[in-house]
C-alpha cells in the first residue's frame, strides 16, 4: 500500500511539473482509503431437513448425546450424527434435526441426515423393496435354500448369496422381489443381481427393475442394393 502511495506522488509530482513547463494548470486529487467491511451470510435452511419426521406408535427412539437408535417391528438401526447437526424430540414426538453450526457443510449434511433417519424409521416399520424382470429366452431365477440361482444364459448358473436383514422371492421364474429394512441393503443387492445382465438396448433382453424404461436402439439394417 506504501509503495503504491510513493509511486502516485512521484506520478503527481511529474506531471505537475510537465504541467508547468508546458503553460498547463495540473490539478492534483487527494488520496482516501478504501476500507472493506466483510459481512457473514447466513446459509439457507435445507428444505428437506427442516421437515419433521413422524414416528409410528410401533417405533422406539433411544438417543444419546449424537448416537440414535430406532427399533421396529421389522429390525433395528443406529446412526451417529456428525456435529454439524443435531436430532431434537418434540412434544407431539416427532423428530426434527437442526443445524448446530451455520457452515456450508452443516448445510448440505442437515438435509442429508434427516433423509437417512426418516429412511430408519420407515425401514423399521414398512420396510423397503426393489422388484426385477428377466427378459430373455431361458432367463429364469430359483432359491434353494439361502442362495439365488440365475440362469442368464452363460455356461453355468449364477448362484448369490443372500445377505442376513435381506429377504428374496422368486415369481413365475421371471420376477425377483428383494425387500428388507435397510434401504441401502436392498438396493445394493438389487443392483448386484442386475449388474450379471444389464438390458441390452436392441431386444431388451436382461435383467432389469419393474420400473425401468429400457431405451431401445434400432438394428444394423441391411446393405442397400
Amino acid at each position: 500500500m506504501a509503495s503504491s502511495i510513493i509511486s502516485l506522488q512521484t506520478s503527481n509530482l511529474r506531471s505537475a511539473f510537465l504541467g508547468e513547463r508546458n503553460g498547463i494548470c495540473v490539478s492534483s486529487i487527494p488520496i482516501t482509503r478504501v476500507s472493506l467491511v466483510r459481512k457473514a451470510i447466513e446459509c439457507k435452511e435445507s428444505r428437506i431437513g427442516k421437515q419433521p419426521i413422524m414416528v409410528p406408535s410401533n417405533v422406539t427412539i433411544t438417543m444419546e448425546g449424537q448416537d440414535i437408535k430406532v427399533k421396529g417391528p421389522l429390525g433395528e438401526m443406529a446412526l451417529t450424527y456428525p456435529r454439524e447437526v443435531k436430532v431434537d424430540r418434540e412434544e407431539s414426538g416427532a423428530l426434527r434435526v437442526r443445524k448446530s453450526v451455520e457452515t456450508r457443510r452443516a448445510n448440505q449434511m442437515h438435509g442429508l441426515f434427516r433423509t437417512l433417519t426418516d429412511n430408519m424409521v420407515v425401514g423399521v416399520s414398512k420396510g423397503f423393496e426393489k422388484r426385477l424382470q428377466l427378459i430373455g429366452v431361458g432367463y429364469r431365477a430359483t432359491l434353494e435354500g439361502k442362495d439365488l440361482v440365475l440362469s442368464l444364459g452363460f455356461s453355468h448358473p449364477v448362484r448369490m448369496a443372500v445377505p442376513d436383514g435381506i429377504q428374496v422371492k422368486v415369481e413365475e421364474n421371471t420376477r425377483i422381489v428383494v425387500s428388507g429394512y435397510d434401504k441401502s441393503d436392498v438396493g445394493q443387492f438389487a443392483a448386484t443381481i442386475r449388474k450379471w445382465r444389464p438390458p441390452e438396448p436392441y431386444k431388451g433382453k436382461g435383467v432389469k427393475y419393474a420400473d425401468e424404461v429400457v431405451r431401445r436402439k434400432e438394428g444394423k439394417a441391411g446393405k442397400k442394393k
